[in-house]
């Protein structure tokens, strides 16, 4: 009989990966927590409808990308393929708009049907930012302070900030119709998808990575262009409040992003350290997708890093990061007697804060030994026979087990509350 596998495109994250993993969840969270953002989690599976009307049924992830199937009830229902449609959908169902200005982050897996490759897979994982309720442009440039300083935080190096203005809805139904008629008139020299692509989400074609569609797009009109008075006062704002923050940035004229729901300030964060997959997050505003989901018109602005890219990266980093939590102490015994003892003092020490391993093998001594020195923990607490019936805990050191020092021999026979306070002190905890 074959070996079950995973699916492909979904990837198990073992023990020796998570450590890193939890690394920048907890620098994520921390730096939400610095900035007044709370948490909110949403449903992996949704209506079908939700991203049809949030993301756009012409964009390739609501056409080409989403796991969909109808369930037992006959109800299209979808894997969630991003973050802020279910954000929005929240925020209306729960009346959270109605309480004033939502400051909200989320994390988890998303799925989406392409091929896999480093750092992207159909199962992956984003961490992502929702500002509902917030009009101004400073607020633009907070949710990208926040995005450049979680990663600055993490020690991602080679940081650059991509910035455009999508301008409002009218802005880009002028510019919509001039990109047609300026593709239409070169639809032979586009590749196909793109061709595809003219007159269903023409933006996307500004978008095509295909060289000599690029090439094309160097004379094609701009966006810029296009954009009304407020909106270009709007978008100097933004400029100017990041070059307040200190912010560096560019301007790139081709960035409209992926999803339909976008206006104004769209961008991304890039690192040079990635190569040719430089993007590690990134995000704009959507003012009109709250109201587009049946809520009240609400300006909103958001962001998503992509956590396999990210994880990629950082494990690159020559300086490690993130090793997994050392334990404090390690276990060992041998009989049935001490079995039990062992079990109660491992929860003794777990009560009072300590990270502990308990080794249920019952094998040799010599051997938990080894596998207590492989764990990482500095301490060993040990109950053989004779300790059982004496009701104590031979505390043994294994640094100095390493080195050759005295503390080799559990030379100290404690009760476990003197062995607790013993090892307290040690590791200065209360």
């Amino acid at each position: 009989m074959a070996s079950l596998q995973s699916l492909r495109g979904m990837v198990d994250l073992l023990p020796e990966q998570i450590g890193l993993w939890q690394h920048v969840e907890a620098t994520a969270r921390e730096q939400f927590r610095r900035a007044g953002i709370a948490e909110i989690r949403t449903p992996l599976l949704e209506v079908t409808e939700l991203f049809a009307r949030g993301i756009g049924e012409a964009t390739d992830v609501v056409g080409k990308e989403m796991y969909t199937f109808l369930d037992r009830g006959e109800r299209s229902c979808t894997l969630r393929p991003e973050g802020t449609a279910s954000v929005v959908r929240a925020a209306i169902q729960h009346g959270l708009l109605s309480q004033g200005p939502q400051r909200l982050w989320y994390g988890g897996p998303m799925f989406r049907y392409e091929r896999p490759q480093a750092g992207r897979q159909r199962q992956f994982h984003q961490i992502g930012l929702e500002l509902l309720g917030f009009a101004d442009a400073c607020s633009d440039a907070e949710a990208i302070a926040v995005a450049w300083d979680l990663l600055a935080a993490l020690g991602v190096g080679g940081l650059a900030l991509e910035l455009n203005s999508l301008g409002s809805a009218e802005d880009r139904a002028r510019y919509r119709e001039l990109l047609v008629a300026w593709l239409e008139q070169r639809r032979e020299l586009l590749d196909a998808d793109s061709q595809a692509r003219i007159h269903s989400n023409p933006l996307r074609v500004l978008d095509s990575k295909h060289p000599g569609t690029q090439a094309l797009l160097a004379e094609a009109p701009s966006l810029a262009s296009a954009l009304s008075d407020d909106s270009q006062a709007r978008f100097a704002a933004v400029q100017q409040a990041l070059a307040a923050l200190g912010i560096p940035f560019v301007l790139n004229p081709r960035l409209v992003r992926g999803l339909d729901y976008y206006s104004h300030t769209a961008f991304e964060i890039t690192s040079g350290q990635l190569g040719a997959q430089a993007t590690v997050c990134g995000g704009g505003r959507y003012d009109g997708l709250v109201q587009q989901l049946g809520g009240p018109a609400t300006p909103a602005i958001g962001w998503a890093l992509g956590m396999e890219r990210l994880v990629l990266l950082l494990s690159q980093l020559e300086r490690p990061l993130a090793a997994a939590p050392a334990l404090d102490l390690y276990v060992v015994s041998r009989g049935e007697a001490a079995a039990t003892q062992a079990l109660a003092l491992a929860r003794l020490c777990r009560q009072a804060g300590l990270a502990v391993e308990r080794d249920a093998s019952g094998a040799a001594f010599g051997k938990q030994f080894k596998r207590a020195d492989r764990s990482g923990a500095r301490w060993a607490a040990v109950i053989g026979e004779q300790e059982a019936v004496d009701g104590l805990v031979g505390l043994k050191d294994l640094r100095a087990a390493a080195s050759g020092q005295e503390g080799a021999q559990p030379d100290q026979r404690l009760s476990p509350a003197a062995l607790l306070q013993a090892l307290q002190a040690a590791l200065k905890r209360p």
